[in-house]
């Protein structure tokens, strides 16, 4: 499966955010640190790069996370705004693959890659109702 591609290797997609309470590095025990938690950070990431998969993706398709890897650098505070940056390096057949950074102003709060997948979605959604059979 080959998908629609408007994109050319290097384009980018930029997301900015605010570190809520919410995205705060806490566990069901309680508050660990009062930063940009890895896990938030992730779920950040996986929508920046989403953003090339939405135009992307077709009718009845829908884009799959297949990975990411996440290298988490510094602590970004409750408060602070962060630029996730999101840069398409390779789509191949229906894979999308980007690598991204992290930033607060200035300063790299963390790198790493993601793909996704892009399936059609009736397909995907049979998978998922066998699974919770």
């Amino acid at each position: 499966m080959n998908v629609k591609n408007p994109f050319q290797i290097g384009d980018q997609k930029v997301y900015e955010t605010l570190v809520t309470d919410e995205k705060l590095a806490r566990f069901d025990a309680g508050l660990v640190h009062p930063v940009y938690s890895t896990f938030a950070l992730g779920k950040d990431v996986e929508w920046a790069c989403r953003l090339f998969v939405l135009e992307m993706k077709e009718d009845g398709e829908e884009g799959v996370g297949s990975y990411l890897s996440i290298q988490h650098l510094s602590p970004a505070p409750l408060g602070k705004k962060v630029t996730v940056t999101a840069t398409l390096v390779e789509v191949k057949d229906n894979e999308v693959s980007c690598d991204y950074e992290v930033k607060s102003g200035d300063r790299l709060i963390a790198q790493g890659h993601q793909k996704q997948l892009i399936l059609e979605a009736e397909r995907f959604s049979r998978l998922i109702q066998k699974l919770q059979q």
